[in-house]
């Protein structure tokens, strides 16, 4: 499982950081706003939810073949998203993943201030909305009364693996997820017991064959099963009630739950920033993809105008035209200069293809 990209910078959190651009979402689009803003000498900071870059390419089709982008008769999500960081390298961007923006707000300095749901703090000039068709959001198992538990003992993601040291950890799903902070949790929990509703995975065989030893070694439990309940007091969880088809119904006691139960594209809180909103999607002009907010651009499947295709490739335009307006708000007193890549020697030192001749 990769937690981080070896092309760019994760951020630590607890920090304010002060940038040129925020990008929310880290999808094809958010990178290649990246690359198209680096090129202006505009620094980025991107934020995602997601563990890793790449938005729904890398998280729900990163092998599904792609047709439809310039110059690769067939590319994969994985690969197309491994390329545009290869790409955007050379400007260093800074990513703050498993994170969501939260919550803006405009500065006295005329800035944007975001706060991400981790409490990282964010000021910028400018602020690109990249979130596709919103974040993802995890699914929750139907189980009653579990928001009283959730961010104390009862959890959707990893984000410290300190916080299930020690502890009777139950971990409910059959995907690559599931399986992988299974073998990931092993070594440092108390114990650990995989719940699924059958005893079929979705994950990497080698993941499954590993499991599965472990199981018969005795180092992990399994059980084939519906989590249909929950018991504990003041946050803290205490035990899961299970149905069996064999055992009948179980309880499982625990310190520490993980449900992977998938994802879902949900708005999330952008549709609490103040902007206008078409079908829960951005309404935009067509010259800058400015959003109803002076400094606020939306590129990508989550923005709306006449015409619009939801297309990787009219995001990156969308993040040409864009990067344009936001050079013009980041440096207001400096001249924009359109310049061609293939002749600008300047662009070319840029992104580390030429040699500095003045040097």
């Amino acid at each position: 499982m990769r937690l981080g990209c070896s092309h760019a910078k994760t951020c630590a959190m607890s920090e304010k950081h002060t940038t040129d651009v925020i990008i929310i979402g880290a999808g094809p689009c958010g990178l290649f706003a990246v690359f198209e803003l680096g090129l202006l000498d505009l620094k980025c900071h991107l934020v995602d939810i997601l563990d890793k870059p790449g938005g729904q390419c890398a998280e729900l089709y990163p092998e599904k073949p792609i047709y439809d982008i310039p110059a690769w008769p067939v590319i994969s999500g994985q690969d197309l998203t491994d390329r545009l960081l290869e790409q955007i390298a050379p400007f260093n961007p800074q990513f703050h993943y498993q994170q969501m923006a939260e919550s803006i707000q405009k500065l006295d300095n005329g800035n944007w201030e975001m706060t991400t749901d981790q409490g990282i703090v964010i000021e910028a000039p400018v602020i690109v909305i990249a979130a596709g068709g919103g974040s993802f959001m995890p699914k929750k198992p139907p189980i009653p009364e579990l928001k009283r538990y959730e961010g104390e003992s009862v959890f959707y993601a990893v984000r410290k693996m300190d916080v299930f040291k020690d502890h009777d950890l139950v971990i409910a799903g059959g995907g690559d997820s599931a399986l992988d902070w299974c073998l990931n949790m092993q070594p440092i929990a108390k114990s650990v017991t995989l719940v699924h509703r059958r005893d079929d995975f979705r994950a990497a065989p080698d993941s499954v064959l590993k499991m599965r030893k472990l199981v018969e070694q005795g180092k992990m439990g399994l059980v084939i099963g519906d989590i249909k309940g929950i018991d504990g007091a003041d946050g803290q969880v205490e035990a899961l009630q299970v149905k069996t088809k064999t055992q009948g119904e179980l309880e499982l006691k625990c310190s520490r739950f993980l449900a992977f139960y998938g994802l879902t594209m949900k708005l999330g809180p952008v549709a609490d920033f103040g902007l206008n909103l078409h079908e829960n999607l951005i309404p935009v002009d067509t010259e800058k993809f400015q959003t109803s907010e002076a400094g606020i651009f939306a590129i990508g499947d989550i923005n709306h105008y006449p015409g619009k295709l939801k297309l990787i490739l009219s995001g990156f335009h969308e993040a040409a035209l864009m990067a344009q307006e936001a050079f013009r708000i980041c440096r207001p007193n400096e001249k924009l200069r359109f310049q061609y890549t293939t002749s600008s020697s300047d662009l070319q030192k840029k992104l580390g293809v030429a040699e500095d001749k003045a040097a």
